[in-house]
C-alpha cells in the first residue's frame, strides 16, 4: 500500500504529508483547493515528466516522496533486482523525486540513484493511476486488447509472439536492403567499403584517442607548465631562500635544543623528515618538466592526429568506441552484401520458419483471447449492473486480421446501456457518464487479475449523480476490499463509503497561498458531506449526510494521520 506522500515546495502546497490508510481513501474539497494535487504529485513518483512550472513560487526547488509497504515484495523485488537495485527491506520502498528550478531533476530509489525510466518502470508495478482523461483511452482499439490480454493473463504469450513478430522484422529489413537493384547494392557496396577503409586506415583505438587528449593539453601549454615548474622547485629546493634551505636552519636550531630538551629530538627527525619529502617532490617535478617536449613539429602532429579522430566522430559517433562499432556493423553489411544471392536464400528460408511460427504463436494467443473474450464480457456485463445498467450488456468481439505487432486479431469493446438497443462500439457512445462507468466496471474486474496494490482514481464519478453516485461508491469500496484504492471525488454519495475521508482546502496567509489536507473525524465528515451536498449549516443536508454514512455503513476505523 502507499503509505504516506510527502510533498514540499509543489505548486501551492509548501510543505503536506499524508498518512493514507488501506481500503478505500475518499479526498474531497471545494473546486480549485488542489485536489488534483495529489494526483500530480504521485504522477510525479510514477515517472511522469517533471516541469519546473510545479515549483511554488519564491523557492529554488521541489520534491515528492512518497513510501509504499509492500505485503508481497516478491515481484516488485525481482524486477528491482533485474534493474540493478537493492531489494526492499522489510517490503519498504522510498521513491523521491526532487525538480530545481534551473528545469534539472533527481530520481531516488530508496536513496540509490536512478533514470526517469526506471522510476516509470517500478511506478508501473506499484500503482495504476487513472483520470477523468483516461476514459477517452478506452476507446482505443490497442488499449481495449491491452486490456483483454491483462484480463486473462496472457501477457506472457502475447510477450512471445511479439518477440517473433520483431524478430520477423529485423529478417525483413535486411532482407529488402539486400534485395535492392544491381545500380542500388553497387553504390551500397562502395559506400560501405570507403567507410570500412577510411576508419581502418586511421587506425584509431579508444586508449590512444584518451592518450592523446592527455599529450595535446601538456603540448599546448607547455610553456605555462614549465614556468610554472620552475616557480615551485624554486620555492622548495632551488632558490636562494627556499624550503629546503629554510628547513636545513631548523635542523641545526633543533640539533642544538636536543642536547638541553629531550623532546627536540622527536621535533628534529620530523623536520628531517619533510625535508627528505620536499627534495623528493623537486626532484619529481625537475624529471617531469625533463620529460615535456616543447617541440613545435610534436604539437602539429598531435593536432593533426586529433583532427582525424575528429572528423571520424562527426561521421560516425559520438566516441571512439562508437566509431568502432559503426566500422563493424559496415563490415558485416558489406560482406552480406557481396555474397547477397547466399543471404538472400538464408533470408527467406529463416522468414518462412519465423512465419510459421508467428501463425502458430498468433493462433494460440488468438484462442485464449477468444475464451477470455466471452468472461470477460459477462463479468463487465454482471458489474455494469451494480452500476445502474440492470438490462445493459458489454461485449468483446474479436476479428481474424493479418499479423500484426501485438496478434492475428482486432478487438472491439460494444455496449448496450439499454434493453432493446442493438450493441454499439464504445467509441459510437457520447455519454462521458456512461464511459466513465464503463472503465470503472472494467478496472474492477481487472482488479481481481493483477498484483497492483495500489489503485488511484481521480474524479472516477465525473457526469454521474443521486443513484449512480451511491452504486459508484458501493463499486469502489468493492475493489478496495482486495487494493488500497485512493478516490478523489466531488460526490457525497461516493464520499460516505470511505474508510478514510481527507479534506483538502485551500487558506492565504501573508499574501500567500496554501494547501492544507487534513483527515476528518466523525462530526467533521459529517459537516463536510453536508456542505457537498448543498450546505453544510443546513439540518436537512446534515441528517441526508447522516443517513448516507449510516447506508454505507461508515467504517471509521483504522484512520490516516495528516501532518502539515
Amino acid at each position: 500500500m502507499l503509505q504516506s506522500l510527502r510533498v514540499r515546495n509543489f505548486a501551492i502546497a509548501e510543505d503536506v504529508k499524508v498518512e493514507f490508510a488501506p481500503g478505500l481513501n475518499v479526498v474531497t474539497g471545494e473546486t480549485g483547493a488542489g485536489k488534483s494535487l495529489l494526483v500530480d504529485a504521485l504522477g510525479l513518483v510514477l515517472g511522469e515528466r517533471a516541469d519546473r512550472t510545479m515549483i511554488r513560487t519564491g523557492e529554488d526547488q521541489c520534491s515528492v516522496e512518497a513510501v509504499f509497504c509492500l505485503a508481497e515484495p516478491g515481484p516488485v523485488d525481482a524486477l528491482l533486482e533485474a534493474l540493478g537495485f537493492q531489494s526492499c527491506e522489510d517490503g519498504q520502498l522510498i521513491v523521491r523525486r526532487v525538480i530545481t528550478a534551473a528545469g534539472s531533476t533527481r530520481n531516488f530509489l530508496n536513496d540509490a540513484s536512478a533514470t526517469l525510466h526506471v522510476l516509470k518502470q517500478v511506478g508501473d508495478r506499484l500503482v495504476d493511476l487513472h483520470g477523468p482523461h483516461d476514459h477517452q483511452s478506452l476507446l482505443s482499439q490497442e488499449f481495449q486488447l491491452t486490456v483483454l490480454d491483462a484480463y486473462g493473463n496472457l501477457d506472457a504469450d502475447r510477450a512471445h509472439y511479439e518477440e517473433s513478430y520483431r524478430e520477423m522484422l529485423a529478417v525483413r529489413r535486411t532482407r529488402d536492403e539486400l534485395d535492392g537493384g544491381d545500380q542500388q547494392v553497387a553504390q551500397q557496396i562502395d559506400m560501405l567499403t570507403f567507410q570500412v577503409k577510411e576508419i581502418e586506415d586511421a587506425q584509431v583505438s579508444v586508449e590512444e584517442g584518451e592518450a592523446l587528449d592527455r599529450e595535446h593539453t601538456v603540448a599546448a601549454n607547455a610553456q605555462t607548465i614549465l614556468e610554472a615548474t620552475q616557480t615551485a622547485c624554486q620555492a622548495l629546493t632551488d632558490g636562494d631562500t627556499s624550503a629546503y634551505e629554510n628547513l636545513v636552519i631548523a635542523i641545526r636550531a633543533l640539533n642544538e635544543l636536543s642536547r638541553m630538551v629531550k623532546d627536540a629530538e622527536a621535533w628534529r627527525d620530523e623536520v628531517d623528515s619533510l625535508n627528505s619529502r620536499v627534495s623528493e617532490l623537486s626532484r619529481t617535478l625537475h624529471q617531469y618538466a625533463g620529460g615535456i617536449d616543447g617541440d613545435s613539429s610534436r604539437l602539429q602532429w598531435l593536432e593533426t592526429r586529433k583532427a582525424l579522430y575528429e572528423s571520424l566522430k562527426r561521421k560516425y559517433g559520438d566516441d571512439v568506441g562508437t566509431v568502432l562499432a559503426f566500422r563493424d556493423d559496415a563490415e558485416s553489411r558489406l560482406q552480406d552484401l557481396e555474397s547477397r544471392d547466399e543471404r538472400l536464400a538464408e533470408c527467406a528460408a529463416r522468414l518462412e520458419t519465423l512465419h510459421k511460427q508467428l501463425l502458430k504463436k498468433g493462433k494460440a494467443l488468438a484462442g485464449k483471447r477468444l475464451k477470455a473474450a466471452s468472461k470477460m464480457a459477462e463479468a463487465v456485463t454482471t458489474a455494469l449492473r451494480d452500476l445502474g445498467f440492470p438490462e445493459g450488456a458489454f461485449d468483446v468481439a474479436l476479428e481474424s486480421a493479418e499479423p500484426g505487432p501485438h496478434g492475428l486479431d482486432s478487438v472491439e469493446f460494444g455496449f448496450a446501456p439499454n434493453p432493446g438497443e442493438a450493441r454499439r462500439p464504445l467509441r459510437a457512445i457520447a455519454s462521458s457518464g456512461e464511459i466513465s462507468r464503463v472503465m470503472l466496471a472494467i478496472k474492477s474486474i481487472l482488479a481481481g487479475h493483477d498484483q497492483i496494490p495500489v489503485l488511484i482514481f481521480d474524479e472516477v464519478d465525473a457526469n454521474v449523480g443521486g443513484e449512480m453516485g451511491v452504486a459508484v461508491g458501493l463499486k469502489l469500496g468493492g475493489v478496495a476490499e482486495s487494493h488500497q484504492v485512493i478516490c478523489i471525488t466531488h460526490l457525497p454519495q461516493v464520499a460516505a463509503h470511505g474508510r478514510t475521508h481527507f479534506k483538502v482546502t485551500k487558506e492565504v496567509a501573508k499574501g500567500r497561498t496554501f494547501t492544507t489536507i487534513r483527515v476528518l473525524d466523525d462530526s467533521e465528515r459529517t459537516e463536510e458531506i453536508a456542505r457537498m451536498l448543498g450546505d453544510e449549516s443546513s439540518a436537512t443536508a446534515r441528517q441526508h449526510a447522516e443517513e448516507l454514512l449510516e447506508f454505507s455503513g461508515d467504517p471509521r476505523s483504522s484512520r490516516g494521520k495528516m501532518y502539515l
